[in-house]
């Protein structure tokens, strides 16, 4: 396996140099700022790359005010309560896409939001688990939350600011150029592979899981 700054050298010969490299790594939000973020605020996010998922993300990205309309501003305690009447008006609510699995999980996942706050709630508790377990955050919700299994729960993470890696298709490719896997991680063994390497990038480099996972995905 490559020592970061290599990679980092390969991307940087791919993206114009170090200053222009740097120039599109984004940070991640403090552990302070996340923690301070309201509910509702998770569920959106959360809720917003659960439709996405499979889906023509600009058609959501384009309706989204309106599925913030329709969700009550995605109010943790009326989505978790939301009755059969709620339910099915929404399946007829021609401001949201009318996928009643997906629209199941905007309640199942505001009550998994309401069941953090017996743990010190969704800011304390996502947006405090340690980036050298990010990979544990993602076993827990993908087994605590609706749908948020695979890059799901990934790209929830990355989009509400919290410091994260995605395995997308250019990172995987370099973890395998690294020998770090052989394939599409998805056991818990191959996770964890994936985790320890990006552990050992970042004690090299100091850098967040977020600023690795973009050198990584631009090194190709």
């Amino acid at each position: 396996m490559h020592h970061f700054d290599e990679i980092f050298g390969l991307a940087a010969a791919r993206h114009g140099g170090d200053a222009a490299l740097e120039a599109k790594l984004s940070k991640p939000k403090p552990a302070e700022e996340l923690a301070a973020l309201p509910e509702d605020r998770w569920l959106s996010t959360i809720s917003k790359c659960v439709f996405q998922a499979g889906f023509n993300w600009k058609v959501i990205e384009n309706k989204w005010d309106g599925f913030e309309e329709a969700f009550d501003g995605f109010d943790v305690g009326r989505c978790a309560f939301m009755d059969d009447d709620k339910f099915d008006a929404l399946l007829q609510d021609t401001r949201i896409v009318r996928n009643g699995t997906k629209i199941a999980t905007v309640r199942d996942n505001a009550a998994f939001l309401m069941e953090l706050r017996e743990e010190g709630g969704a800011g304390h508790v996502l947006g405090g688990w340690p980036s050298t377990d990010y990979a544990g955050l993602l076993a827990m919700l993908g087994k605590r939350a609706s749908r948020l299994g695979g890059t799901t729960a990934q790209y929830a993470m990355r989009f509400i600011g919290r410091d994260s890696f995605i395995l997308s298709r250019d990172v995987t490719a370099r973890l395998i150029a690294e020998g770090v896997v052989d394939k599409q991680p998805t056991s818990k063994k191959a996770m964890a592979a994936v985790q320890q390497a990006f552990n050992t990038w970042m004690d090299q480099s100091g850098r967040s899981l977020t600023e690795i996972s973009r050198v990584l995905a631009m090194s190709l």
